[in-house]
């Protein structure tokens, strides 16, 4: 009897160690605020909108030495799932879109919605979030996506009211833009207009960017229902094109538009850019690239030349330094607005972390930085991936 007795416990024992490595856990530092700390989410919540819950492959949170992290940064959250946008909420909480398909709110008991319709392939998935202007009013938020259609692949953005539990009042904003394994573009955000700019990547047909009646290659502008605005340049959504992949999107002290795009590496060269966005212009590709010029069209304020390959990801300006970060070049660049050269562009935490892709301005005045280790093209880390916290005030 003493025997069964201690085959039946042995046996409970191994069961609640299986039900253990199930658990699909979010950490968040215990340094930050209670309001952005969060040690588990709970189980996928359906939206109206009938999502279908995603795969789960986060690993239990581990560990980190507080000495392989330098002073100016700490780890804000881990065991992601290819996080691409970060927002913060009027409260402080943080939202999170995970690629696969997943908006994760980051909180004690956190909340995790599958999106319908996601379909992530190569870099396609649910990329850009953004919350609306009046947010605290209207509980609007939202997100850019790329889904399979008839023809192929495509991306659109939708507006949702957002309760801090599930999504409802699904609003399509704009749809059947062109998409592709890569260069679906994807970074969506407000600008001080009141407007809702969309960044598009050429869906790997370089041609489309040069078309301005084509919604591949370009930035868009929209009004928050995604009406037109009557004084976009060619009547349509376009706001400007000859982009490859457009990937960051930021406003500097003088509401001038600046963004990050990736060039064509892989194909010998590197040649990402840091361009200034003017309304109705032409930024060339794919008829120029790097410093060459044609009438017409605009050259970037700042390219990684063809030796070197950044990637870059989210753009953010912090009194009046542009930081971007890189996925290939797995680095946090800085550069000042007022003295762009190559020798002004400073780096940081190069090859620490591996692929980097999200970065927002925090409440706190805190750069967050997300990784992208598990995206297909990374070397997986311990935790990823992840959110850091980063002080630019630290940084060298």
């Amino acid at each position: 009897m003493k025997k069964l007795l201690f085959l039946l416990l042995i046996i409970g024992l191994l069961s609640l160690a299986a039900c253990g490595t199930e658990e699909t856990q979010v950490l968040m530092d215990a340094t930050m605020p209670s309001a952005l700390r969060a040690t588990s989410t709970q189980a996928p919540t359906r939206t109206e909108t009938d999502s279908v819950p995603v795969e789960e492959t986060s690993q239990t949170p581990t560990e980190i030495e507080p000495t392989a992290i330098p002073e100016a940064i700490s780890i804000a959250a881990q065991n992601l799932q290819t996080p691409w946008e970060i927002v913060f909420l009027p409260d402080g909480r943080m939202l999170v879109t995970e690629r696969p398909g997943t908006l994760t709110l980051l909180q004690a008991n956190g909340v995790r919605i599958p999106i319908a319709d996601v379909y992530e392939r190569s870099e396609s998935g649910l990329l850009g979030l953004a919350l609306h202007p009046n947010y605290s009013e209207n509980q609007w938020l939202y997100l850019y996506l790329t889904y399979e259609a008839s023809g192929g692949m495509r991306n659109r953005v939708e507006r949702y009211q957002f309760d801090g539990i599930s999504l409802r009042e699904r609003v399509v904003i704009i749809d059947q833009i062109p998409g592709a394994p890569n260069h679906d573009g994807g970074r969506i955000e407000f600008g001080p207009d009141g407007f809702l700019y969309i960044t598009t990547g050429d869906a790997g047909s370089a041609s489309f960017a040069q078309d301005v009646n084509s919604l591949a290659g370009k930035i868009l502008r929209l009004s928050e229902d995604g009406s037109i605005p009557s004084d976009n340049p060619f009547g349509n959504a376009v706001y400007s094109y000859g982009h490859r992949n457009p990937q960051g999107l930021a406003w500097d002290e003088q509401g001038r538009l600046w963004s990050t795009e990736h060039g064509p590496s892989g194909l010998g060269s590197g040649y990402d850019e840091l361009n200034l966005v003017e309304m109705g212009g032409n930024y060339g590709w794919p008829e120029i690239q790097g410093d060459q010029t044609r009438e017409g069209m605009i050259s970037p304020r700042l390219q990684s030349g063809g030796s070197e390959t950044w990637a870059p990801g989210d753009l953010e300006i912090v009194d009046g330094i542009a930081y971007f970060v890189g996925l290939r070049g797995a680095t946090l660049y800085s550069v000042p607005l007022d003295d762009i050269r190559p020798e002004t562009l400073q780096r940081h935490f190069t090859d620490q972390f591996g692929r980097l892709r999200a970065l927002r301005l925090g409440p706190d005045g805190l750069l967050y930085m997300g990784t992208s280790n598990r995206d297909g093209r990374g070397s997986v880390r311990d935790g990823d991936d992840k959110i850091f916290r980063i002080d630019p005030n630290q940084l060298p």
